[in-house]
């Protein structure tokens, strides 16, 4: 597959188009997997199937995973953080996003979430982390944010994404709608 040239990783993600006005500036400056570029997303799943393995059958496997979870409508109403290395905004409800995840988990039991470090992952969209910014300057951005919210969402579209942890490199795999509420 011409898309996962060069890939190294795959992932799983919901894109929050709604968000990246409001977050697309903070994430420039405070996400590395931004530069990437990976969109304002929740994870569904990360990392998946090894780039080599991704397959049509694969593909297929993911649509029919997906077919089960409804689209969905959620808020971003709170910056929240992991420790002070990682700022996000809490999407309310989470139910829908761990559904997808839990789905996904059942066919792909061999991708645990995060490699296993954190088996019931918290629904989260990352706008900063340490990795490329300091706790005072993501404190600030967290409090000018914060001023912005809430965001409303509709999340009807996952995406599977390959690439590589360097600028430029992450694309789209595939995309599958989900099915109307």
């Amino acid at each position: 597959m011409e898309k996962l040239a060069g890939a190294t990783k795959t992932a799983i993600i919901l894109p929050i188009p709604e968000a990246e006005a409001v977050v697309g500036p903070y994430r420039r400056v405070l996400d590395h997997t931004a530069s990437w570029p990976v969109p304002a997303h929740v994870t569904v799943l990360y990392p998946f199937v090894a780039p080599d393995r991704i397959t049509e059958n694969v593909i297929d496997d993911v649509q029919a995973c997906l077919a089960t979870i409804p689209a969905f409508t959620c808020m971003f109403s709170h910056v929240a953080w992991f420790g002070q290395d990682v700022m996000w905004l809490a999407p309310d409800p989470d139910a829908p996003f761990r559904a997808l995840t839990e789905v996904v988990v059942r066919k792909f039991p061999e991708c645990p979430p995060y490699r296993g470090a954190h088996l019931d992952p918290t629904p989260h969209l990352a706008v900063g982390s340490t990795h490329l910014a300091d706790l005072a300057g993501m404190q600030r951005a967290a409090t000018d944010l914060q001023a912005k919210l809430p965001i409303h969402a509709r999340i009807d579209r996952v995406r599977l994404i390959a690439g590589a942890d360097t600028p430029g490199s992450w694309r789209t795999v595939s995309e599958f709608a989900l099915p109307p509420a």
